[in-house]
């Protein structure tokens, strides 16, 4: 096996331990056998096809390819710092987290060279949400957390008011209001039915 092809494969290893990672989250809030990171990255990865293609259909002008390679890439640093609650997050001097997730995802992505240097550039426009893309993937990262949040609170977790609220003011800060709109309402509607 060559040099270029172990770093590939040792690539592959490390993000399958997306697979193993719970989202911390939800077992802090007393669910029982939770989504992995990877599970969740699937959702995530799914509605921002979802979302590009519906904002493609209304007029916006959306890479599909790129929202999809950043919905793959949003949560890689994962695989070696955990999935971090947001109950945490304020005991983090302003700054420090994030700089450690560029330091991980640098050093995660340095070994594939140019191909990881690409990939980065993808992550941290995910992580600045300048672009549409990157907004598309973030409203994704929500959706698929409420539509996750749902299916909890169906199956007997009690209520999880705390996500829905917080998503609420994530989703009033991405600008997308007309593509989200209905799917929210609706995800409403569904979580009052049940």
């Amino acid at each position: 096996m060559s040099k270029d092809k172990g770093v590939e494969l040792q690539f592959l290893i490390e993000m399958a331990r997306l697979k193993a990672v719970p989202r911390l989250g939800w077992l802090l809030r007393g669910v029982r056998d939770v989504e992995s990171v990877a599970a969740h990255s699937f959702g995530v990865a799914l509605t921002a096809m979802l979302l590009a293609d519906l904002a493609r259909k209304n007029g916006l002008a959306v890479d599909v390819e790129r929202t999809l390679r950043m919905a793959l890439l949003h949560d890689l640093t994962e695989a070696r710092i955990g999935d971090l609650p947001s109950t945490i997050k304020p005991y983090f001097e302003p700054g420090t987290l994030r700089r450690a997730e560029e330091g991980v995802a640098r050093d995660i992505l340095a070994p594939l060279g140019e191909l990881g240097a690409d990939w980065e550039l993808l992550w941290r426009e995910y992580e600045d949400r300048r672009t549409i893309e990157a907004r598309l993937v973030k409203a994704a990262d929500k959706l698929d957390l409420l539509v996750q949040a749902l299916e909890y609170e169906r199956g007997g977790a009690g209520s999880l008011d705390e996500f829905w609220f917080n998503a609420e003011e994530d989703f009033a800060r991405l600008g997308l209001d007309d593509l989200l709109g209905d799917l929210l309402a609706g995800l409403r509607e569904l979580r009052q039915r049940a």
